[in-house]
C-alpha cells in the first residue's frame, strides 16, 4: 500500500475525495492522499472565513496545484469554526501530510448524524477502483 493510496479506516470520505474526522462533535475536513497525488504539488489553498455557512456537496474553497484548480466540496452542511491558516504560508503541507497537518477546515455540523451518510474507508477504496 503506497502513501498515495493510504486510506485511514477511522475517517469518513466523500466521492469528491474529501476526508472527515469527527472530534467532540466538530468535523475536521481535508483532502485524501489520493486527491493530493492526483493534483500534484499544491501551490495555493483558498479557504472560507470562520463563521461561513457551508452546504453539503457545495464548494467551500479551492485548491490550486501546478497542474489544475479544484473546488473543495463540503461533506456536510454546517458552519466553519476554524480554518487551517498555516496552509496559506505552506500549501505543500497538503501533499506532505494530507490527513494530519494538511487539514483544511473544521465544521460544526447542522446535523450531528450527517457524517453517517458519508463513505467509510472501504466504500471510498471501492470507489477509487472504479475510476
Amino acid at each position: 500500500m503506497s502513501e498515495d493510496t493510504e486510506i485511514p479506516t477511522d475517517l469518513r470520505y466523500t466521492p469528491d475525495h474529501e476526508w472527515v474526522r469527527q472530534e467532540n462533535g466538530s468535523l475536521t475536513v481535508g483532502i485524501t492522499a489520493f486527491a493530493a497525488s492526483q493534483l500534484g504539488d499544491v501551490v495555493f489553498v483558498e479557504l472560507p472565513a470562520p463563521g461561513t455557512k457551508v452546504t453539503a456537496k457545495q464548494p467551500f474553497g479551492v485548491v490550486e496545484s501546478v497542474k489544475s484548480v479544484s473546488d473543495l466540496f463540503a461533506p456536510v452542511s454546517g458552519q466553519v469554526t476554524q480554518i487551517n491558516a498555516a496552509l496559506v504560508e505552506s500549501p505543500e503541507t497538503v501533499n506532505d501530510a494530507p490527513y494530519t497537518q494538511g487539514w483544511m477546515i473544521q465544521i460544526q455540523p447542522d446535523d450531528p448524524q450527517a457524517i453517517n451518510t458519508l463513505l467509510d474507508a472501504q466504500g471510498y477504496r471501492a470507489q477509487l477502483h472504479h475510476h
